[in-house]
Order: structure tokens, then C-alpha cells, then sequence
């Protein structure tokens, strides 16, 4: 058994090694284009559902964009929210000189539920060709637009940005690091040519691929919408692009409880699992490390389990340092990753009990979906 774990563990730091280089070096990165002439009309879509803490300051960065107003149409979809989310609404966009709507969603359209449901609606309302999606808890960069723009290539159906979790507090930096090191993975996947998932916190969609799909209002329900959406334009032969640069580094606020981040991971678990076999098994390599370790120290070798651990670390630690340089950020900070690799096992554990032994059904932003 011994041999065994230390074959795995050399096994995931070559993996591991392998992919800080192709992040660093953005082996596989798409080129952007110049931007069409004259520049194009987009509709940015933010669905919102008891929002009315996070809304303005999303509202606020969009109206800093560096993209004529305009050009630029702000739809915002009130999803039945039982707080002020549309009365704020209304105060952050007034005196706004692009065109904007508050829609009030009371009934669902086809098979959509949820955000689905909103996004389906405003994306019905939308008057533009490209479609920009984001959260009421997001803020995204001036730069979002043009440089989002800039890869919707001929053939080009959605476009991912980067998201980065920032906030105070010490589960909001574990957050942090665990998105960026988590999308710089993924980032990784869809430069070697494997399509992985969309963010829908920061996506761009043409008006045609959505089309082609039918809309939300004619897609399977899910409660990861965004990966269902990204699957359908990709089955209508619709290219992709995953971006990881600062010019579309929005920056989402972290979730406010340990309650609150299990909750949204055993969501997105249900993305998961629609995910392609072999991409199934490289996520269950990368969380075996733990057992490996575990198995050196009952095979009494307990030297080379510290060891591993050690090296488990530093290799967290270059893939860190080569995802915040490539994403514009500060350098993470070295004491940070052991505190990680705790948090990491206590999630893995908390997720693996809650989905085998919890309730089956999702809650979210208040509703229980199965």
C-alpha cells in the first residue's frame, strides 16, 4: 500500500507541476480580436433575488464601464424578492444615461425555474446581439465589456470570464484562494482544448447561440444554469472561450457563512456531475491526496506522509502564485496555504457526508429544488 500512495502522490505533483506551467506560460490561450466597427450594442442581464444589501454596488460598477453608455442596456430581473431589491434598484440606475429596465418576474416561462426562469425572461426583453450575464453580488472591471467583446469571435458562442472572491475575514481569503486555484485548474483544462463549465457570474453569450438552444424557457431545468446553457450552445457547434486576465476580473463577495459556502458547493456538485467521465475522474485525483498521505502513515511511513504534505503545500503555493500573477493580483500570502489545505479537507469531508447522507433537494436563495 505504501508504494502505492507514493506513486499517487508523485503522480498529482507532476500533474500538478505541470499545470502551473501551462498556466504560467498560457500555453493554449486564445488570442483576442479588434473589436467589430463600429462598436457593437450589448444588454447586460443580472438576475436578483433579495439583493438589496450586494445590488449597488454591482449597479455601481456597471455604470463605470468604460463602453459608451449609450451602447449599453442594464436589464434587471427582481425575482420576487420580499426586501428592497427593486426600490434600490431604481435609486442606483437613476439619472443612468445608457437605457435601463427593473422587470418584475411573476410567472415562469416553459421549463425555466429560478435564475433560469429570470434570465430567460431577460433575455426576451434584451435588444442587443451579445448578451453579458452577471450576479447582483458581483462587481465587474471598466474593461469588462471591450475586452469580453474582444473574443466573441465569428463562431464564438459564450464567453467566460474570470471571477475572484475578495472580502474581510479569514473564510473570505480561503475563499478566495480556493476560486482562483479552482478556475486557474479549469482554466488550465480549456486551454488544453476539454470544454469545462461557464461562470454565470461573468459570461457572454451571442444572441444567435442562445437562440439556437431555444432559450432557458426550453432547457431541462438545473440549478446550475450557466454549465446548462454552456453544454446547449456547445451541442449546437458553437465555439467557446475561457478568458483568466484582469481586464475581466470581476470580483465577487465571498459567502457570508461556513452554512451558506456548503450550501452553494453541494449546488454547483450538481454541475458536476453532468460533467464528461474522464473530467469526473481528474477532479476525484486531485482531492485523493489526503488518503494517499493517510494511507503512508498507516503503512508506517509517517516521514514521508509530513513530506508529502509539505510538498502538497508547495505545490498549491506555485499554482497560487502563477494564477494571481497571470490574474493581475497580489502575490498570495505563504502562510496562508496551510490553513488551506485544512479548510480544503474539512470541506471535501463536510460535502462528501451532506451529499451521501444530507437531504437530497438544493436550497436556493431561499427555494428548495430537487
Amino acid at each position: 500500500m505504501g508504494v502505492i500512495c507514493l506513486f499517487y502522490c508523485a503522480l498529482w505533483l507532476l500533474v500538478m507541476a505541470y499545470a502551473t506551467w501551462r498556466l504560467a506560460t498560457r500555453r493554449g490561450a486564445a488570442a483576442p480580436a479588434a473589436l467589430p466597427t463600429p462598436a457593437p450594442r450589448v444588454s447586460i442581464l443580472v438576475a436578483a433575488r433579495n439583493e438589496e444589501a450586494a445590488l449597488p454596488r454591482c449597479l455601481a460598477s456597471l455604470r463605470a464601464l468604460d463602453y459608451p453608455a449609450e451602447l449599453v442596456e442594464i436589464l434587471v430581473g427582481d425575482d420576487a424578492s420580499t426586501d428592497r431589491t427593486r426600490a434600490v434598484a431604481e435609486a442606483a440606475l437613476a439619472g443612468y444615461s445608457g437605457d435601463y429596465q427593473i422587470i418584475s418576474i411573476i410567472e415562469n416561462l416553459g421549463q425555466a425555474r429560478g435564475k433560469a426562469n429570470v434570465l430567460a425572461h431577460l433575455a426576451r426583453a434584451a435588444q442587443a446581439e451579445y448578451l453579458l450575464i452577471t450576479d447582483a453580488d458581483i462587481a465587474v472591471p471598466p474593461t469588462w465589456v471591450p475586452a469580453m467583446l474582444a473574443h466573441a469571435a465569428p463562431g464564438v458562442g459564450t464567453v467566460t470570464g474570470l471571477t475572484v472572491v475578495a472580502g474581510p475575514g479569514w473564510l473570505a481569503r480561503l475563499q478566495g484562494l480556493d476560486w482562483l486555484m479552482s478556475l486557474a485548474l479549469i482554466q488550465v483544462g480549456t486551454e488544453a482544448g476539454q470544454p469545462m463549465t461557464a461562470m454565470g457570474n461573468n459570461m457572454l453569450i451571442t444572441r444567435a447561440a442562445y437562440r439556437a438552444t431555444g432559450g432557458y424557457e426550453a432547457l431541462p431545468f438545473s440549478v446550475t444554469e450557466d454549465f446548462a446553457l454552456f453544454e446547449a450552445v456547445n451541442a449546437q457547434g458553437f465555439g467557446y472561450r475561457q478568458l483568466f486576465e484582469p481586464a475581466v476580473r470581476a470580483v465577487s463577495l465571498p459567502t457570508g457563512s461556513w452554512g451558506a459556502l456548503v450550501r452553494q458547493r453541494l449546488r454547483w456538485l450538481r454541475g458536476v456531475a453532468a460533467l464528461p467521465w474522464h473530467v469526473q475522474a481528474g477532479l476525484i485525483f486531485f482531492s485523493g491526496y489526503w488518503l494517499a498521505a493517510l494511507g503512508l502513515a498507516v503503512a508506517g511511513r509517517p516521514g514521508l506522509a509530513l513530506a508529502a504534505l509539505a510538498l502538497k503545500i508547495i505545490g498549491h503555493y506555485a499554482l497560487a502564485r502563477a494564477a494571481s500573477h497571470r490574474a493581475g493580483l497580489p502575490r498570495p500570502a505563504w502562510w496562508l496555504l496551510p490553513a488551506f489545505e485544512i479548510y480544503s479537507l474539512v470541506l471535501t469531508t463536510h460535502l462528501t457526508l451532506a451529499r451521501f447522507l444530507g437531504r437530497r433537494g438544493v436550497e436556493w436563495k431561499g427555494r428548495q429544488y430537487q
